[in-house]
């Protein structure tokens, strides 16, 4: 697997985690818990660890150079 598609992975699953937040903001529902069980079940906790681990991988992105972009 390549940077590339890591990439793509890590936003498909940051994008998946803002819509949750969103619907957790605006309704108070949060998919995932009710997909997969409460917020204490250990899948839950699986899918919200990934999720944190994309975004630590997007942080990547602030760091990337001009050239590196266009590559």
């Amino acid at each position: 697997m390549n940077f590339d598609t890591m990439d793509r992975i890590a936003l498909a699953l940051i994008i998946i985690g803002a819509l949750n937040w969103l619907l957790v903001g605006l309704a108070n529902f949060d998919a995932v818990a009710a997909l997969f069980g409460s917020q204490a079940s250990t899948i839950s906790r699986v899918i919200y660890t990934i999720i944190g681990i994309a975004g630590i991988w997007a942080l990547r992105f602030f760091m990337k150079s001009p050239d590196e972009e266009k590559s």
